[in-house]
């Protein structure tokens, strides 16, 4: 087998379910994670031969994932759905994992409310821990698109799911 394509294929096996977290958060959806993460892949391996030797081939495959995701946002105009039901609030002082479990359902109806772009910043400000200028970059957009989005992102999880607000308090974080 040609060395490349070992390579590449070890890539893939080794980096593909932390891209595919990453997209899930982008994208909301396990199905549509799933393709971008192999279009993001189809294109890393088109520029496998340039790419293996840097070293930056995750870098250059999130960096397409994220674009490929702001091209499907201006293509497509996805309505939002609210729900009259918010999710039920957490119970302190549970640990357990029925209370992890129902934090994550709570977290992922969250983000679902939020608008493709408001996830993406966040994602990428929060999941990914990137400077303003680095999401801004990654996006395609403005430090000021970002900053604005993630103000309303914020602002928007507060109304939507108050129950996240105790890991905020929990983590020191200012609100």
């Amino acid at each position: 087998m040609d060395p490349l394509l070992t390579e590449f294929d070890s890539f893939v096996r080794a980096r593909t379910p932390a891209l595919l977290r990453s997209a899930y958060l982008l994208t909301g959806d396990q199905h549509l994670a799933e393709d971008l993460v192999q279009s993001a892949l189809a294109r890393t391996h088109r520029s496998w031969g340039r790419l293996h030797d840097t070293g930056n081939a995750e870098a250059y495959t999130r960096r397409t994932m994220y674009h490929l995701q702001v091209s499907w946002w201006r293509r497509r105009r996805v309505r939002e759905s609210v729900t009259s039901e918010l999710p039920e609030p957490r119970r302190d002082g549970a640990s357990d994992h029925a209370s992890q479990t129902s934090l994550r359902i709570t977290l992922r109806g969250a983000l679902a409310r939020l608008s493709a772009k408001q996830r993406a910043v966040l994602v990428l400000r929060f999941f990914e821990d990137r400077s303003e200028a680095e999401a801004a970059e990654l996006l395609g957009v403005t430090v000021g698109t970002v900053k604005s989005q993630t103000s309303k992102a914020l602002a928007k999880l507060r109304v939507v799911a108050p129950e996240l607000a105790e890991l905020y308090v929990l983590e020191g974080s200012a609100r």
